[in-house]
């Protein structure tokens, strides 16, 4: 469920930005209609409709997940404020803009924000950070802990890169797949892969 929780915004964001792409004259009007007051000159053109709408809709979609979480009176992790704080400022300027560039550039933000907090977190506050979120269900030894957290690093780097090069080397539409399934694609394959070091020192461990 938490899982779903956490992708539903980037799949209403693709869902949104295909639909209005196949019709963007009518995504035009409605953006303008709609949204004119928060664009600067008060008008969309077909060209931008599709990705301010898109925005619009991922959005309002973080801002539901923390209404949700917190209606349930669930904690709200830190990195979905974080989310959340970017997706409205990046978001913002990208609508009145009219300029995919800000919201192109959250992914990456938001990405090398996770890096810096596991990579700074032992020396800030002398703990693993993924120790921390995971310790209570996982016992390994501390330099499999050490391995798993640099991972998470370089991950989360590597992954801040890779959505620059794909928003900057290909068109708007070719992005926000790579985003919509790419991403989400390749954090299934590094956790999968994780999960089998897991398995590899639990068992080690427990002999």
């Amino acid at each position: 469920m938490k899982l779903l929780l956490d992708f539903l915004p980037i799949v209403l964001f693709f869902l949104t930005f295909n639909a209005a792409e196949k019709r963007a004259d009518e995504a035009a009007t409605l953006a303008t209609d709609w949204f004119g007051f928060l664009v600067a000159g008060g008008a969309v053109g077909p060209k931008e409709a599709p990705v301010l709408l898109a925005t619009v809709v991922v959005i309002l979609a973080t801002l539901g997940q923390v209404i949700y979480l917190k209606l349930r009176r669930q904690k709200v992790d830190t990195m979905l404020w974080v989310s959340l704080a970017l997706v409205t400022v990046l978001g913002g300027a990208t609508i009145y803009f009219h300029s995919d560039t800000f919201i192109k550039w959250k992914p990456s933000v938001l990405y090398w924000v996770m890096s810096a907090a596991f990579a700074l977190s032992p020396w800030l506050a002398g703990k693993n950070l993924l120790q921390v979120l995971m310790g209570e269900q996982v016992r390994l030894p501390a330099f499999a802990w050490k391995r798993l957290n640099q991972a998470w690093v370089l991950f989360f780097a590597f992954m801040g890169g890779l959505n620059l090069w794909v928003a900057y080397h290909y068109d708007t539409s070719t992005w926000v797949s790579f985003k919509a399934f790419g991403g989400m694609g390749l954090m299934l394959v590094f956790m999968v892969a994780q999960g089998f070091y897991l398995t590899r020192h639990l068992e080690t461990d427990k002999e």
